[in-house]
C-alpha cells in the first residue's frame, strides 16, 4: 500500500487527489487562470482532512502533459517544491493516458479510446489506447498534429473519442468520427486517475527525483523558439 498525492493543472480544471492506502479522495475546481492561486490551498485542505503531512507521503504525482503550457509549469513547480522539501520521489503521469485510464475504469469496458486535447494553433494533442488488464496499453503514441492527421484505431474497433480536441470535430477524419461509439468533449485529465496510476508506477520504481519532474509539452520547438538576435 502507499500514500500518494497527485495534482493536475493541465486544463481549465484544477484537481488534487490523495491515494491513502487504497482510499481515494479528490478536490476539483474549474478555475481557469487561477491554478497558481488555488492549487496549494487545495493540497493543504486535502492533506488536512486526511490528517497527513507531506512528509508522511510515499510519493507525489502530477499531470506532466501534454496540455496547457502555463498549467503544466504550475503543477511541475509545485510538485518539485514539495518533493524537494520532503525528499519524495515523483511519478510524472501522462494527461492523455490518465484520461483513458479514467474512462475504462468508469465504463468498465474494453475497446479503444482516442484522447484529444485542444492544443490551440489549429492542432490537437492526441494518443490512442486500449484496455490491458487493469491498466491501459498505448496504441498510438502521444503527438501534436492538425486534426486531420489523427489516426483511427484498427481492427474494426469503434473507439470512444474523448476530450477538448473535439472542438475540431468537423476536421477530424471521417473514418474516426463515423465509427466512434461515443464522443465526450468534456472528458478531461483528473488527478484522481493520476493518483491511482501512480501507485503502480511507484511500486515498479518508475519514479523520478524532484529535479527530473519536468513537463512534457510535445511542442518545445514552438513554445521556446528564440527571438532573432537572442
Amino acid at each position: 500500500m502507499a500514500k500518494i498525492l497527485a495534482l493536475d493543472t493541465s486544463s481549465d480544471a484544477c484537481s488534487v487527489a490523495l491515494w491513502n492506502d487504497g482510499e481515494l479522495t479528490e478536490l476539483l475546481e474549474t478555475t481557469p487562470r487561477a491554478h497558481a492561486k488555488r492549487c496549494l490551498p487545495m493540497v493543504d485542505s486535502l492533506l488536512g482532512d486526511s490528517g497527513l503531512r507531506v512528509g508522511q507521503l510515499d510519493a507525489l504525482a502530477f499531470g506532466r502533459g501534454p496540455g496547457s503550457f502555463t498549467g503544466l509549469r504550475i503543477a511541475a513547480g509545485i510538485v518539485q517544491g514539495l518533493a524537494f522539501g520532503a525528499d519524495l520521489p515523483v511519478a510524472p503521469v501522462s494527461t492523455l493516458e490518465a484520461m483513458a485510464f479514467a474512462w475504462f475504469k468508469r465504463q468498465e469496458c474494453t475497446g479503444q479510446v482516442v484522447c484529444l486535447l485542444d492544443a490551440r494553433m489549429n492542432e490537437v494533442y492526441w494518443a490512442g489506447y486500449e484496455r490491458s488488464s487493469d491498466s491501459v496499453k498505448e496504441v498510438y503514441g502521444e503527438q501534436v498534429t492538425p486534426p486531420e492527421m489523427v489516426a483511427a484505431p484498427t481492427l474494426g474497433q469503434k473507439p470512444a473519442i474523448l476530450g477538448s480536441g473535439l472542438v475540431y470535430l468537423e476536421r477530424l477524419p471521417s473514418s474516426l468520427v463515423e465509427n466512434a461509439s461515443v464522443q465526450e468533449p468534456e472528458w478531461a485529465p483528473r488527478a484522481a486517475a493520476m493518483a491511482e496510476m501512480a501507485v503502480s508506477m511507484f511500486e515498479a520504481g518508475r519514479v523520478v527525483s524532484a529535479i527530473e519532474a519536468q513537463p512534457i509539452y510535445l511542442r518545445d520547438e514552438v513554445a521556446w523558439k528564440k527571438l532573432p538576435g537572442r
